[in-house]
């Protein structure tokens, strides 16, 4: 009997994955480190956090544990100790994810609506206080995850795979944790985002209808800097935050519908309609960390010109070293 349809779609679809999404957001960490794009050292922070962030999913979820772990399931990756640590890392690294795009949605919506804040809290230092602040929560906030797990097998005295706990989940403790970890990874940010994005297109509308007047119907076809900047600030607002809602849409579904335990690492039947939902989801959501690249080179001139000059110098060092090894 062959694999189930969702198994062979991992199989080819996560490896393709993982070629494009770890140069990708490496890329996009190069360049937004260097500070050249044209953006404020304040939101260079978030980009340069999501990027990473997002690096860090590809690398753990995808290629340590989808990958390897997967397609070597008697490998050192596969020791109890050295699996539940990857399991750990899998959720610290979607929730780094997950509240660095929050970060940045809540930075811009206080740049944009919030006038009297803004000078206070849009800074590098705010930034990167926040950064490493909800860092230290989420490493913090998913230790539980050590306790969630238990040997899958034990070979020679030798503890093999992990899988959910029963005890655990079965316990107010446990259950806790697992409501709290739905809450907090997609149901709080879902809500968060939404809500500071709304804000924002209500105050941006206002403004812009006020500004429009203030300058009066003679002067509406001449180009306005200052809205030109809004513009660009709401495209990258909207685009960034609007990816990240969408593809993890099913996610959200499939987590509310089947419950935390039912979540990547269940072994039951692969053809139930739940299993299937929850792979599902995890592919979306997974692909959520790859697209940011392709967003800041769509939307942001600067960018695109950073993107090409490091694509590009590859090639001038490899011209430079033949024409140096070149006999005149």
């Amino acid at each position: 009997m062959g694999q189930p349809t969702i198994l062979l779609i991992k199989q080819i679809y996560y490896p393709i994955l993982a070629a494009v999404g770890v140069p990708a957001n490496l890329m996009t960490v190069v360049i937004l480190s260097r500070e050249n794009c044209g953006l404020s050292k304040c939101i260079s922070v978030y980009m340069v956090a999501m990027a990473t962030g997002d690096l860090l999913v590809m690398i753990i979820n995808i290629i340590v544990y989808h990958i390897f772990s997967y397609h070597f399931p008697l490998s050192f990756l596969s020791l109890t100790p050295v699996c539940t640590f990857i399991l750990y890392m899998t959720v610290v690294a979607l929730n780094l994810s997950v509240w660095f795009t929050v970060s940045f949605t809540f930075d811009r919506f206080v740049a944009l609506c919030c006038q009297k804040f803004k000078n206070k809290y849009c800074t590098e230092r705010t930034a990167a206080a926040v950064r490493t602040g909800v860092s230290i929560l989420i490493f913090l906030k998913d230790i539980p995850v050590f306790f969630a797990f238990e040997p899958h097998q034990i070979i020679n005295e030798v503890q093999w795979g992990c899988r959910s706990r029963v005890a655990f989940f079965s316990s107010p403790q446990g259950a806790t944790y697992a409501w709290f970890h739905l809450i907090s990874l997609i149901c709080l940010p879902f809500t968060l985002i939404a809500l500071f994005n709304s804000l924002t297109i209500r105050r941006i509308l206002v403004a812009n209808r006020k500004r429009r007047s203030l300058r009066g119907h003679s002067s509406v076809n001449q180009c306005d800097p200052e809205m030109e900047n809004r513009r660009k600030s709401i495209i990258l607002l909207f685009t960034v935050s609007g990816s990240f809602m969408l593809l993890w849409l099913t996610a959200f579904v499939s987590y509310v519908s089947t419950g935390l335990t039912n979540s990547n690492y269940y072994r039951g039947d692969r053809t139930n309609p739940g299993y299937i939902a929850t792979e599902a989801g995890a592919v979306l959501k997974h692909l959520s960390s790859c697209p940011n690249t392709c967003i800041y080179a769509a939307t942001q001139r600067k960018f695109r010109e950073e993107l090409k000059k490091l694509l590009k110098s590859p090639w001038t060092l490899i011209l430079r070293l033949v024409r140096t090894r070149t006999p005149n």
